[in-house]
């Protein structure tokens, strides 16, 4: 792991968390087996909202870090609310793994040429979104430090 942080700088897992993000965003719309964008399925707009708080989370980090602050009560909610979200990723990689392993079931079937590498770049980018955000939280702790809010207080100035 900290070879990996060491190769990406917080800068540039914030900059390639949000790319990877919005491409999950759109893929998170296609259909792998009919080769088509789903726009009004109302499934198809849940990860998308719960992206939201990640794409917030990455804002506040990167706001932290630039501005030499220590964490606070809402970033720390905002950390604890990706850690469930980050739960919904692993599902959504699992359930992509699910149907790239299911090729074989649907032989008989016309399925796009398309399916394949579609399926594997969607894969690959779940991996990668997992091991960024798993970075930004060993960013987060590196640079803002833990969530220790007895030194809020101390870092107060009343006379401001």
């Amino acid at each position: 792991m900290k070879f990996i942080s060491r190769f990406l700088s917080w800068k540039r897992t914030i900059v390639l968390a949000v790319i990877v993000l919005l491409l999950l965003n759109v893929f998170n719309f296609y259909g792998l087996y009919t080769n088509r964008f789903y726009f009004f399925k109302i499934d198809n707009y849940i990860l998308p909202l719960l992206t939201l708080v990640h794409f917030t989370f990455l804002y506040a980090l990167r706001f932290k870090i630039h501005e030499k602050e220590i964490g606070d009560p809402q970033m720390r909610n905002l950390e604890f609310t990706l850690y469930a979200i980050f739960l919904i990723y692993i599902y959504k990689l699992v359930e992509t793994v699910g149907i790239l392993m299911s090729y074989s079931d649907y032989e008989s079937n016309v399925i796009p040429d398309t399916f394949i590498p579609i399926g594997i770049l969607i894969t690959t980018l779940y991996v990668i979104h997992l091991v960024l955000t798993l970075v930004t939280f060993g960013h987060r702790k590196a640079l803002v430090g833990d969530y220790d809010f007895n030194k809020i207080h101390d870092r107060i100035d009343y006379w401001e």
